[in-house]
């Protein structure tokens, strides 16, 4: 049951995760260089100035020349300093400067006496500061550099758009499965959002993307499924009525066979109608079931009132105190708005407890149309996929109760009257490969 799409997760996954885990190496590329490039610098640096301060760099002869030239001024400078003035009366005068702008540049100022010092004990001592309690905040610790760059690289993360480019190879692999544009769309959000934009540790890349997978397709059996069994035990006021619907060949007469079985194993009474007037050996093929079932069965011919039929059979479960009534109506295309229009007279008149769509399991998006066209029109409570067992792809198991807000009640995974299983998200989990 559903190994192709398992197959394909499971590709799709690995694909995810090594694209992913790429990108996770060329962020560790990166940081690497990060961290040479710093050193590489310092080392020039330090080189430098270590060739610069040992004087093992080779000099031009035009810098000797100016070095040479530069001594000799400064010699020159220290012996006018250290030479003495001879004649004091002699005052040199710069032959640029005239006298008179000497004698106004060198004015005299009025000479000023200093002020008195106070005595040491005189001088009054300075109020004692008070010390203040320190605050007790500490600023918070910073990653350093390389702490960094460690966290890059043992975690990795992708972007949005990078994301929507991985997210390809599992959007494929649910499209070749059948399964619902409405279900790929959800699934692809919820992935988006745990993992996109969010570190992930590189050894956990591809552990990462089946908890969010397999949190996102629990999710869409989120409505809880019904126990006909208890349902029927619990109805007071008998009979329980289910009506079945569903287009020709999709297993349905077999399928109300199994249900019958499965109310006798139990302990339950049940009645068969046989509302299928429209198909050819229709009524033949209920009647054949009801009589190795040895279930009675109320039947009238061919081209009467569905809804007659189905009417009788009621009042004979309510005469006979039979627990429970299983209507068996024409297949009919979700299409053909006229045979659907007489599915709407059946339910006005019999009231069911219950309307039950039986679909291909093998359908795939087929099926999940046709559920989603019957719950429009009748309103459907639940759903039984019948040839389950030969389905590779799972597209409708996965699918349909998410569309139509429906449980699915039931899989059929044989030809036998015992080859019915209850519904169990759980096993169907398994058998995609996220458990």
């Amino acid at each position: 049951m559903f190994k192709f799409l398992k197959e394909k997760l499971k590709s799709a996954i690995s694909k995810i995760s090594e694209g992913v885990e790429r990108e996770g190496k060329e962020e560790e590329t990166t940081a690497e260089k990060l961290t040479e490039e710093p050193k590489a610098e310092q080392k020039g640096f330090f080189a430098k100035l270590k060739e610069k301060f040992s004087g093992k760099g080779e000099m031009s002869d035009g810098k000797k020349e100016a070095i040479e030239e530069k001594k000799i001024k400064s010699e020159e400078k220290q012996e006018i300093k250290e030479k003495p003035i001879i004649g004091e009366h002699k005052k040199i005068q710069h032959p640029k400067i005239k006298p008179e702008a000497s004698r106004q540049i060198r004015k005299e100022e009025p000479s000023k006496k200093p002020e008195a010092i106070p005595p040491l004990e005189k001088i009054p001592k300075k109020a004692e500061a008070k010390e203040e309690p320190k605050a007790t905040y500490k600023e918070p610790e910073k990653k350093g550099f390389f702490a960094a760059i460690a966290e890059k690289i043992i975690t990795t993360k992708i972007d949005g758009k990078k994301f929507d480019e991985l997210f390809w190879d599992l959007e494929m692999a649910l499209m070749e499965n059948n399964v619902a544009v409405e279900v790929i769309e959800k699934i692809k959000s919820d992935l988006k959002s745990q993992i996109a934009e969010k570190p992930i540790k590189r050894t956990k890349v591809e552990e990462t993307i089946l908890e969010a997978l397999k949190a996102s397709v629990e999710e869409l059996f989120a409505i809880s499924s019904i126990d006909l069994v208890q349902e029927i035990k619990n109805k007071k006021e008998k009979p329980y009525v289910m009506a079945f619907f569903g287009i020709n060949g999709s297993g349905k007469t077999t399928s109300i066979a199994k249900i019958a079985n499965m109310l006798k194993v139990n302990k339950l009474s049940c009645v068969l109608a046989a509302s299928d007037t429209f198909r050819a050996a229709s009524i033949e093929q209920l009647q054949q079931h009801a009589d190795k079932l040895e279930i009675k069965m109320i039947k009238h011919g061919y081209g009467s009132d569905p809804a007659a039929v189905a009417f009788d059979a009621i009042k004979h479960a309510k005469a006979k105190n039979i627990d429970a009534v299983l209507i068996d109506t024409a297949g009919r295309m979700h299409s053909n708005a006229n045979l659907i229009d007489e599915l709407k007279k059946i339910t006005r008149v019999t009231k069911p407890d219950i309307k039950i769509f039986v679909g291909e399991s093998i359908a795939g998006n087929d099926c999940v149309e046709q559920a989603k066209t019957f719950n429009e029109s009748v309103g459907i409570d639940g759903i039984i996929l019948a040839k389950a067992d030969i389905d590779e792809k799972g597209g409708a198991a996965i699918s349909v109760s998410y569309v139509t807000g429906k449980p699915i009640l039931y899989f059929g995974v044989g030809q036998g009257y015992n080859d019915i299983e209850k519904f169990d998200k759980e096993k169907v989990i398994r058998n995609i490969g996220l458990a």
